[in-house]
C-alpha cells in the first residue's frame, strides 16, 4: 500500500512566509471556486516555484471548521472544531477563518506571488480577515532577542508529531493547526533586566542554552509549553516567523503550530493562559498580546487534488 502524500507540513524552515487568512463566503458557487482552488493548488505551487527552484516554495492549506461542511460535508476530521477562546490571567481570543494558506520560500517575492495568484483565484469567494508578511530574524530569533523553534521536532519525530495516523484513518496524512498573532510591548520588555527575561522564556538569551531545572522557574514559558503523557514528550512543529511595521511601533511573532491532534496545542495555551497549577501563567504574555486565534485541518495532498469531484 502506497504511503498518503502529505501537505508539505514538515518543509523545512525559510527565511520568508505568507500566513494568508480568509472567510468563505456562503453559497455553492464560492465552494466550488474553492474546491477547484484545492484541485490545482499543486499544480500552481510547482508553477510559480520552477521560476526560481532553489527557493523552495511551498504552501500549507488549512481548513475551518465552519466552512469544512459547506465544502466537503461528512465525514469530517474527528479532531476539527473552531478555536476555543481561553480566558485567564490574559486572553486568548477566537477570530474569523475559513482557510489558512501558510506560504514559505527563501524569498518574500515568491510568497507574495502566489498569494496574489490564491486571491485572484478566488475572487469574491473569500474576503480577506487577515494576512501577515513574516521574516526570519537575524539567527531565527523573535523580535524580544531570543532564539525561536529551538525544541523542534526533526525527521521521523517529526512526521510522527504531526500526522493523523490510525486514529482517524479516513483523514490519514492530515495535520490540525493552530494561528495566532502576538503584538510585543517591546518597550515595556526591554526595560525588564536580561536575567529575569530568561527566567520567564526558560533559555539564556545568548547562547540559547536551556536554563537548569534548579534556576526555571515554573512560570518559564518552555516550561509550560513541555507536555509529557505517560513518560513520552507530546511534540508539536512550530514554524514561527518575526512581523512588523516600524512607523507603527508594531512588532509581533505570528506563532503556527502543527501537531496530530489540537488538543496538544490546546493544552500548551491553557497552561500558558490559565496556568499549570492555574494561576501560575505565562509571565510572557504580560508582554506579548495575542490579537487573533484560529483553528484548521490540512487534509492529506491526495484528498486536495480530488476536491474538485466533492461537491
Amino acid at each position: 500500500m502506497q504511503p498518503i502524500l502529505a501537505q508539505p507540513v514538515t518543509a523545512p524552515l525559510t527565511r520568508a512566509a505568507i500566513f494568508l487568512v480568509v472567510t468563505l463566503a456562503r453559497g455553492d458557487a464560492p465552494a466550488q471556486a474553492c474546491r477547484a482552488l484545492c484541485a490545482d493548488l499543486g499544480g500552481l505551487v510547482r508553477a510559480i516555484g520552477s521560476r526560481v527552484p532553489d527557493a523552495a516554495l511551498s504552501c500549507v492549506l488549512g481548513i475551518g471548521s465552519d466552512a469544512w461542511d459547506g465544502l466537503f460535508g461528512a465525514p469530517r476530521p474527528r479532531e476539527l472544531h473552531p478555536f476555543r477562546e481561553i480566558n485567564g490571567r490574559h486572553h486568548a481570543v477566537a477570530t474569523p477563518g475559513d482557510l489558512l494558506f501558510h506560504i514559505r520560500a527563501a524569498r518574500q517575492d515568491l510568497c507574495f506571488e502566489l498569494a496574489t495568484h490564491i486571491m485572484r483565484r478566488l475572487g469574491d469567494a473569500v474576503t480577506g480577515a487577515d494576512e501577515v508578511h513574516g521574516f526570519t530574524y537575524f539567527d531565527n530569533r523573535d523580535l524580544i532577542g531570543f532564539v525561536d523553534g529551538t525544541e523542534n521536532p526533526v525527521g521521523q519525530a517529526a512526521l510522527d508529531a504531526t500526522l493523523v495516523g490510525a486514529e482517524d484513518p479516513v483523514f490519514a496524512g492530515g495535520s490540525y493547526v493552530i494561528v495566532q498573532k502576538y503584538l510585543h510591548d517591546l518597550r515595556g520588555w526591554n526595560a525588564v533586566p536580561e536575567a529575569e527575561q530568561e527566567k520567564i522564556v526558560g533559555r539564556s538569551k545568548q547562547s540559547n542554552i536551556e536554563l537548569d531545572d534548579a534556576t526555571k522557574p515554573s512560570y518559564a514559558h518552555n516550561a509550560l509549553t513541555s507536555l509529557v503523557e505517560d513518560g513520552r514528550e507530546l511534540e508539536i512543529l512550530r514554524d514561527n516567523m518575526s512581523f512588523g511595521d516600524a512607523a507603527k511601533g508594531e512588532f509581533g511573532t505570528y506563532f503556527i503550530g502543527y501537531a496530530c491532534s489540537p488538543s496538544r496545542i490546546e493544552k500548551m495555551l491553557e497552561n500558558m493562559f490559565i496556568g499549570n497549577p492555574p494561576g501560575n501563567y505565562d509571565r510572557l504574555l504580560d508582554f506579548s498580546t495575542a490579537v487573533t486565534g484560529a483553528l484548521f485541518f490540512v487534509p492529506s495532498a491526495e484528498f486536495l487534488e480530488k476536491a474538485a469531484g466533492a461537491d
